[in-house]
């Protein structure tokens, strides 16, 4: 897998990737110290505002961002939005009243709508071999999961010889660090668009619902939303509240969804090249269902589980989550042309997101109402009927060359002659200006 870091370009944007997931990371941990300070016991309040300020962000803002960011040179783009969030986070230590976290939250969150769109969308221009862009998508995914363990901790050894204001500064740097790494890189350009705004902020939408297989990795991600939105919101209940344990326990049982989220990315790479994404997404998605649904029922009947088989429950979660999520990339690239590409990751970005925006109060409330139990089969259920709903978007028939035509066409057209003589032919279908709808076959 670390192979693919041999590529020059690539390695750059991956350690940009790294240093800003470090600075997030200690902006979380920050960002709750903060609440504390202005609100006192209400910090959660402020906080689940905040990160609700934050899903409307990603929801509402990926889609315009990315269109009228378009005709702008990537690395521009990427480095101002890098400059954005270090400015946010260089200005959050100073501010003294709660209205000021909502505002600076909702400016740095719709910089991070542009920046990760943008970024995921470039990786498959600079890595143009599928198996070398499968192995990044893996990567990423590890450094996702290895800065959810790093950053806390981090951000504990420096609480230890400075006051939290200096997490910020760290986010900062974080932040700064990637934009002069983003700056010192040479970057594809991309593909010239000249469509009108309007056209460009919904296009992307359009291109998505119209796909059969992203209309799947949709309703996959719900299945996902769903469960890890349990594990984040519910972790520190069951643990300190059910089992009594400490904060360290927390931590423990966060650490074992990270590692089975972590096996998952290691192990896709080898065994994409035996079976096709939809199988191996959708296997992931069977497996975070029984596990939740095997982990409720047990609950249910029996009382907390054993904590060995808790921990086990949150690896296989992890296991799942990751099987879905990982391979969403290779869809993305499958599924458009390069000058549409930045357009449905902004999509995928806002439309994933949108689930979360759902599952988390889903999570949080359902619990409180019906037990945690109660609410992990409840969710268990969403997904697994999710699930059941992709693999009927997703047909496999989708994914070979299916016949059509274009009657509209001469005969001659370039695009007839590529794909043999007459109106009527088959070939694997992109949503384009040319085949605005998905054939039946």
């Amino acid at each position: 897998m670390l192979k693919v870091l041999a590529h020059p370009v690539y390695a750059r944007l991956f350690a940009a990737q790294v240093v800003a997931l470090i600075g997030t990371g200690l902006l979380t941990v920050a960002l709750g110290l903060l609440a504390f300070d202005l609100a006192g016991e209400r910090a959660g309040i402020v906080l689940g505002t905040a990160y609700a300020i934050k899903m409307l962000a990603y929801v509402g803002l990926a889609p315009v961002t990315q269109a009228l960011a378009v005709r702008l040179p990537r690395r521009t783009v990427l480095v101002a939005a890098d400059l954005i969030r270090a400015s946010v986070a260089l200005a959050l230590p100073f501010i003294d009243a709660i209205w000021q976290v909502y505002v600076l939250i909702f400016v740095l969150q719709a910089a991070s709508a542009t920046f990760t769109p943008a970024f995921q969308a470039v990786i498959p221009d600079i890595l143009p071999e599928e198996e070398d862009y499968t192995q990044a998508l893996a990567l990423s995914r590890l450094a996702y999961d290895l800065e959810n363990l790093a950053s806390p901790a981090l951000a504990g050894l420096l609480l230890t010889v400075v006051g939290y204001s200096w997490l910020f500064t760290g986010t900062t740097l974080g932040f700064l660090a990637s934009a002069a790494l983003v700056l010192t890189t040479t970057l594809p350009a991309a593909a010239p668009v000249a469509r009108p705004f309007l056209d460009r902020v919904t296009r992307s939408t359009r291109l998505y619902l119209a796909t059969p297989r992203l209309r799947g990795l949709l309703a996959l991600t719900m299945t996902a939303a769903a469960l890890s939105a349990f594990v984040l919101v519910n972790t520190v209940v069951a643990v300190q509240g059910v089992y009594g344990r400490d904060q360290t326990s927390v931590a423990l049982v966060l650490a074992a969804f990270g590692t089975g989220s972590m096996l998952a990315a290691l192990g896709l790479p080898p065994l994409l090249h035996r079976v096709s994404d939809r199988s191996a997404m959708l296997g992931a998605a069977l497996l975070l269902c029984l596990a939740a649904v095997a982990t409720a029922a047990l609950w249910l009947r029996d009382g907390p589980p054993p904590w060995s088989l808790l921990l086990g429950a949150w690896m296989l979660f992890g296991l799942g989550y990751s099987g879905i999520v990982t391979p969403s990339g290779r869809l993305l690239r499958r599924s458009a042309h390069p000058e549409d590409r930045p357009a449905l990751f902004a999509a995928q970005f806002a439309l994933s997101h949108a689930c979360w925006l759902l599952t988390y109060p889903l999570a949080g409330w359902g619990g409180d109402a019906f037990g945690l139990p109660g609410v992990l089969l409840g969710l268990a259920g969403l997904g697994g009927a999710s699930a059941l709903i992709a693999a009927r978007l997703w047909r496999p028939e989708t994914e070979a060359p299916l016949p059509h035509d274009h009657p509209d066409l001469p005969s001659d057209h370039p695009h007839l002659r590529a794909h043999g003589a007459g109106s009527a032919h088959r070939h694997p279908i992109v949503i384009d200006d040319r085949h605005p709808i998905w054939p039946r076959g």
